[in-house]
């Protein structure tokens, strides 16, 4: 049940007819995990703070930095050195008091993953490496959990949702290991990927519209193009081969 205030803060939410009463009740009731709180993490968690949701979990190990304030703006001056999500979490209580904000300050890893993401909803996917998105990748899928992931790079990005036994998960995508390495990111690009994964997360936890699962959205900020491509769910994925879809 919405309470006065919420009806009036999200009055133009629920005056979309996909939405409505119903679907900003969705909303409330809702738990997000976000893993990362730097440059996707921020506009993602921004835009979920601000539509609504009932929880969000934001689980970085890492501290502010001075470079990272070109792209990750949950994070000023004065929180360099601070740990991220606190940072963060600052932030976001300040903009939606009504959602109820957790920080973990841990780094994830296999051992730790299920207990990080325990009682969400929805895996959100705001990391800068590829190890760490397959070990959220698997955790998604052995737990059923929708995951919804984003990367950047420069100029370029790409979203895809991943809905487990329903459509081919990141590991059908990407079959080999990527080296871990610093890589350039201008802060317009994941705002654009991050708006995109939070609609994505909006969309999934209220019920509408057509989700990104089987595509990879691909963006291009220099050209300001946008590209599709077909993602095949691969029967021998190490991570959903064996996952059979419940009707």
């Amino acid at each position: 049940m919405l309470t006065p205030s919420e009806q009036q803060r999200y009055d133009r939410q629920i005056m979309i007819g996909q939405i409505g009463q119903e679907g900003q009740e969705k909303l409330k009731r809702s738990r997000v995990a976000i893993a990362g709180a730097g440059g996707l993490a921020s506009p993602i968690a921004f835009y979920l703070t601000a539509a609504g949701i009932g929880m969000i979990r934001m689980i970085d190990h890492d501290r502010v930095s001075l470079s990272n304030l070109n792209r990750q703006i949950l994070h000023w001056g004065e929180d360099i050195g601070r740990n991220k999500v606190e940072s963060a979490g600052t932030k976001l209580r300040n903009l939606n008091s009504t959602v109820k904000i957790e920080t973990i300050a841990e780094t994830i890893m296999e051992s730790n993953v299920s207990q990080l993401v325990e009682g969400c909803d929805v895996i959100v996917d705001a990391m800068d490496n590829l190890p760490t998105r397959y070990v959220l990748n698997r955790c998604a899928v052995e737990q059923e959990l929708p995951f919804f992931h984003g990367a950047v790079n420069g100029f370029e990005g790409r979203v895809m949702t991943v809905i487990p036994g329903q459509s081919a998960c990141l590991r059908c995508m990407y079959r080999g290991e990527v080296p871990q390495e610093k890589f350039p990111v201008i802060g317009v690009t994941p705002a654009v990927i991050g708006s995109i994964q939070a609609t994505e997360v909006i969309k999934y936890l209220v019920g509408i519209g057509k989700l990104l699962t089987n595509r990879l959205l691909v963006y291009d900020g220099l050209k300001v193009t946008f590209s599709e491509f077909t993602v095949n769910k691969n029967p021998s994925c190490d991570h959903c081969g064996s996952l059979i879809r419940k009707e």
